[in-house]
């Protein structure tokens, strides 16, 4: 990967620890998941096998605490990781990142028999994990969501849950689903988490949707008819589902652009490598003048990204108090850089570029979704403006 430690000698530069882990993370990518991804595209098939061999790796517990087999590490270092792994495959990056997200919300408000129960085997990743927020009818609008979880036998029982979830990756292949349901009133204070296992009675999945990209991953709706969950599985105490679910976000945007990022840094290789090899009016096209500009310009936004991304994980690694502001701003920054620069890279290789063996179509499909999950970039402008008009 070119040019992965940006602005050396700055706050930025990368330490010993997490070059060796970026390495890491760039070894385990190449050799098990770039020579598969077309193929894992093509077919539709998702990789669990090769997925829970990240776990002896740390990877199935980045940022969750070592005593239940988590690496423990920060934000800086989980973007180091995911940009590594999306250089070879952004959808397989972004289960990763997703898996994470759902561990780290049972580390972080969980009770200690809960981490004891769940963590060590997600950390391991020999069950893997789906996080489920929205649904049909509530997407940008989260604390609109309509599953509900009532106990039965009134407060003493456990809970009977009822609703749909639409867009869960990993539906269906995934172990454990952290879902968000309404126990109380409309509004943000009556949502609450549970964790769902997946031989739950009364729990099944939609169909796999057909989608434009992200193909090696199962999206799926998780449906909830009658469905029995212990009470020992709530997070947290009820009416704390929304902050909770709020809280990964940030996290899980740094994330997402990190996937944005390495995939549009693969992008532009294969853009150099091709340009260095085309001939066209008896010279390599890369000698021509406005091609040397568009890959002047690719490069420049990309490291702008990369730098921009480095330095919002450091504010939620240093809990900073404009942290969600810096979350969104990347998220928004670098999923809409990291499309346009694999857009740019297709458009450079003409025709061979929309062919599915070269792999940028791929790279630009899979990018695509990033600048809609985990927030549309338009609910990034909002979150951004809030905080600007608040510190007014």
């Amino acid at each position: 990967m070119d040019s992965i430690n940006p602005a050396a000698g700055t706050q930025f530069e990368l330490n010993e620890d997490q070059r060796a882990i970026q390495a890491m993370a760039e070894a385990f990518a190449a050799e098990r998941v770039a020579p598969n991804a077309l193929n894992w595209d093509l077919e539709r098939h998702f990789p669990a096998e090769v997925i829970r061999e990240a776990g002896p790796l740390g990877l199935g517990g980045i940022y969750v605490r070592d005593d239940v087999g988590g690496a423990a590490l920060g934000r800086l270092d989980a973007v180091l990781v995911f940009e590594a792994l999306a250089h070879a495959c952004p959808a397989f990056s972004s289960f990763i990142s997703i898996h994470n997200m759902a561990a780290s919300m049972i580390d972080r408000f969980g009770n200690e028999e809960q981490r004891q129960r769940f963590l060590p085997r997600l950390t391991s990743m020999e069950w893997l994990a789906s996080y489920c927020l929205t649904e049909p009818g509530s997407g940008s609008d989260a604390a609109a969501l309509k599953t509900k979880a009532v106990r039965s036998g009134g407060n003493s029982g456990d809970y009977v849950l009822n609703g749909v979830k639409q867009f869960i990756s990993g539906a269906g292949d995934s172990d454990v689903y952290v879902v968000m349901a309404r126990t109380g009133p409309e509004g943000p204070k009556g949502i609450s988490t549970l964790v769902v296992p997946k031989d739950a009675p009364g729990l099944s999945f939609g169909a796999n949707e057909k989608k434009m990209g992200w193909h090696m991953q199962s999206t799926r709706q998780v449906i909830f008819e009658d469905c029995k969950v212990p009470a020992a599985n709530l997070l947290s105490s009820e009416g704390d589902g929304f902050s909770i679910a709020m809280a990964g976000l940030d996290g899980g945007r740094l994330n997402i652009a990190a996937c944005s990022l390495g995939g549009a840094q693969s992008a532009l290789d294969k853009a150099l490598a091709y340009t260095a090899e085309r001939k066209a009016f008896g010279q390599a096209i890369n000698r021509f003048q406005a091609l040397q500009f568009r890959l002047a310009d690719m490069e420049t936004e990309l490291q702008a990204a990369r730098i921009f991304l480095y330095a919002a994980a450091s504010k939620l690694d240093a809990k900073a108090h404009d942290a969600s502001k810096w979350s969104a701003m990347a998220k928004r920054f670098v999923t809409d850089t990291g499309f346009q620069v694999a857009n740019d890279a297709l458009q450079l290789l003409g025709g061979y570029g929309y062919l599915h063996d070269y792999g940028i179509e791929k790279l630009v499909r899979d990018l695509r979704v990033h600048q809609i999950l985990e927030g549309t970039n338009e609910i990034m402008r909002v979150i951004i403006a809030r905080h600007l008009v608040g510190r007014q």
